[in-house]
This record gives structure tokens, sequence and C-alpha cells, in this order.
């Protein structure tokens, strides 16, 4: 198979260089331990502890809060110190569980799924309280969960990392791949008819041949290799890339009879399954050139990413720009005194800003931001309607496609902040349609 890919993207500089060499350390936390009650798509959870209950490593102290929702469980054994709103990546303040860390580590006792049947996979995904990990935090036992299952033939492994410094997958896959082929073969097992593929863009050579030689005896499991290009990872390009079929902001990918679930997810719902292990912790990348020692580490849901920051041996300088995520779609951080959750897949820590440095200028109508819009969209023309409140035309002009990549803020000469302007068009444009429907 030739390499896959998409139209549209660019290519940032990945900086994987920094940490991709650096195998996964577990880091156990020092202070307490914030647990958001809103760590996914969908209803928040619902606390089922109390100020000075003891909870145990696993243990279940949050439930979800509906259908699309997930439970949350406990990463540290300790006491619970209060519940309150506190300071989140995303910029809120959310209600949070705090329990202080008491050091012993002590858990609950995890039982692996005995009778591997769909609902039995499927609940134990559930009672783990696993979500997309890539980012998007959609419950995954609603993703297994199709209104037509039958329909379901390929379900891809989104292994293509492609935001730059980012190299907790990568990590994952070099050093405990049987567990992703796991996971992939337990999602398997409720698709009888779908085939499974992993898709790795090339610039990790190493990790598609290490999956192609594990996969050479999984005769539903065959290994993609993507071109590199972001954002290869995003789930439309994912998906056209390795089927051909194209979906829109108005379906799902089950739509186009595909399931897609990133590395850590895979690696999750095997955890799940085969050991009866609640999601608790992940795999996190600390990187960039304000970083001293850049690396992948286990981190325990609830740690504070100043911790974490340390873990990487502190700072050269002081960070000008930090950011929880990928340097594309991630999110600028105006304090490290927040939790790390079920999404928190980095901490980028870079000495300048270089995005504040630049100063907008007027649109030359280059088309480049046009050239590399993934959802063939035009930035220039829809950011402009946005800035100017027009959002029932940004909406007519198919604004709404837009997956916020941030392509076209990257591409433009004059530095103008399209992606910021196509955000608010489609925030705004998207509830401009919920209140035709009322």
């Amino acid at each position: 198979m030739g390499l896959l890919t998409f139209k549209g993207g660019l290519h940032p500089y990945d900086g994987k260089e920094l940490s991709k060499d650096q195998p996964i350390k577990e880091y156990l936390p020092q202070g307490d331990l914030v647990f958001p009650l809103s760590q996914h798509i969908g209803a928040p959870a619902k606390a089922c502890v109390k100020k000075n209950d003891r909870v145990l490593v696993g243990q279940k102290i949050a439930e979800a809060g509906g259908f699309v929702s997930a439970n949350i469980h406990s990463s540290v054994s300790g006491k619970v110190k209060k519940i309150e709103n506190r300071m989140t990546v995303s910029g809120n303040k959310v209600t949070c569980i705090v329990v202080e860390n008491d050091g012993e580590y002590e858990q609950v006792p995890f039982e692996p799924v005995k009778e591997l049947t769909r609902d039995n996979i499927i609940a134990a995904v559930k009672d783990a309280g696993i979500v997309g990990l890539g980012g998007a935090g959609f419950p995954t036992h609603v993703k297994l969960s199709p209104k037509e299952p039958d329909k379901i033939d390929t379900i891809i492994i989104n292994a293509a990392e492609c935001e730059p410094y980012i190299t907790a997958d990568y990590r994952c896959m070099m050093e405990i791949p049987d567990q992703l082929i796991s996971g992939l073969n337990l999602i398997l097992s409720l698709f009888p008819t779908a085939k499974g593929v992993i898709g790795i863009e090339d610039n990790k050579p190493d990790a598609i041949a290490k999956l192609k030689k594990m996969c050479e005896d999984e005769p539903r499991i065959e290994v993609a290799s993507l071109k590199t290009k972001y954002p290869q990872g995003a789930e439309r390009s994912l998906i056209y890339a390795v089927t051909g079929r194209a979906i829109n902001s108005g379906m799902l990918p089950a739509d186009a009879g595909c399931i897609v679930d990133n590395v850590a997810t895979a690696i999750a719902i095997h955890e799940a399954v085969t050991l009866g292990k609640p999601l608790y912790e992940r795999v996190v990348t600390v990187t960039g050139d304000a970083i001293v020692n850049p690396g992948n580490f286990k981190v325990k849901a609830g740690t504070n990413a100043a911790e974490l920051a340390e873990a990487a041996g502190g700072f050269k300088t002081k960070p000008e720009k930090v950011i929880s995520g990928g340097p594309m779609m991630g999110m600028a951080l105006g304090t490290l005194d927040v939790p790390c959750g079920k999404t928190f897949s980095s901490l980028l820590c870079f000495t300048k800003d270089e995005v504040a440095a630049c100063e907008p200028g007027n649109c030359i109508r280059c088309g480049r931001c046009v050239s590399v819009c993934p959802a063939g969209l035009m930035p220039t023309k829809l950011s402009e309607l946005a800035d100017r409140g027009e959002f029932e035309l940004f909406d007519h002009m198919n604004g709404c496609e837009c997956v916020e990549c941030g392509c076209c803020s990257f591409i433009c000469p004059a530095k103008r902040r399209l992606t910021q302007s196509m955000k608010t068009g489609r925030r705004e444009a998207m509830a401009l349609r919920r209140r035709k429907k009322a």
C-alpha cells in the first residue's frame, strides 16, 4: 500500500526529535490531586464521594451524568479534601474533587472481564471511564455502540500523531505495541465483519516496521503508511486517507462505516477488559525549547501541570508560551496551576511566543489559506464574515465545516488570526441554528 493522504494540509516543523527517543517514565505526584468533573464531551460527571471520604486508586469518585458522559476514578489513595470550583486547561473554573495524596497508592481490586461478549466489553469500557484520548474526549462506550453496528467495516487506529512536538503515542507504539494490538482486537470482536487499520505517518518508520512485524499473523489488521502532513490525524482527514470516504460536520464516522480510536484509547480498552483497570493515568509528552529535559511520562490524572515541568528538569528560561496539547490546536495556558485530565496529551513550553510577536496585516488575496484548508473552505472570506457578525452567511458558505486545525493562520503571510475568527463564526453560527430550531 502506498502513502495515504488527504487534500490540503501543510508541513510545520514537528519538533519531535526533542522527546521521541525518551522512554516513558512513571511520575508519582507530590501534591494534591484535582479531578475536574468535566473531562469529556457531554454531561459532567456527578461526584459520588464527599469531603473527608478516603478513596483508593481506581475507585470511582464521580459517575457519568448521562449516556454521553464518563465515570471518573481516583489515581491515588487519600482523603477527599474538598469539592470546589478550580481552574482547568479550558480557562474556565469547573467543579473538581480535590484529593489529598497519602502516598500509599492503595488500590481497589481489579477484575478482568471473564466472558468476552459484546455487552461485557462495552460495559467494561463504560465502567472504566474511557474517552477519546487524542484530545476530543468523546466517551468511548458511546462510539462503540453505533445505531447500525453491522454497517461498520473499518476500525481505524489513529496513530498519526500529526501535531508537532507530541511523541506520547509514538512511545506507546515502540514500548507497548502488544497492548495496542490487543485493544484493537477487542474492538474488532464487536464488529465481526470489520477490518482494522493502524494508520501511522511515515515520519515514524521504526513504528511502522514494528507494528507490521507484529501484525503478520493478524489476518484482520493491516498497518497503513500515511503521508506525513498536518492534520493527517484529524478524524475526517484520516478516514478519507484510509478509505477514500468523505464525511462532513453533520455526519459521524459510523455514517461512513468507520470507527476511529486513538492509540492511547485502544491501550486503555486493553487495560479495562483484560486487567479490569479504570482509566486514571496516561502518557504525556513534556517538551519545548524552554524545557531542560524533554521526555514522556506516565502521569496520574489530577496531577498538577507545574509538577510535570519540574519532572522534566524545569525551565531553561521562563517560557513566554505554554500550551496544553499541540501547538496547532492546543490550549494556551495562563498558569501552570491546572490539573492534567484524561485528554491532557502534552505540555509544551516555549521560550518565545511567536504568535503574539506577529502583528496581523491586511489580506493580500494570495489564496494560501484556501490551498491548505483540509475542508476545502475559503478562510479569508469566512473570517471576514465572522468578524462582521454575518453568521447566517458564514453558515451558508459552509463555515461550520471548519475543523479548527489552524492551517490557515499558520500559512497566512499577513499573520491574520483566521482560525480565531473561524472558531467564533462557527460557534455563533451553530448557536443560530439551534435558536432557529427552538
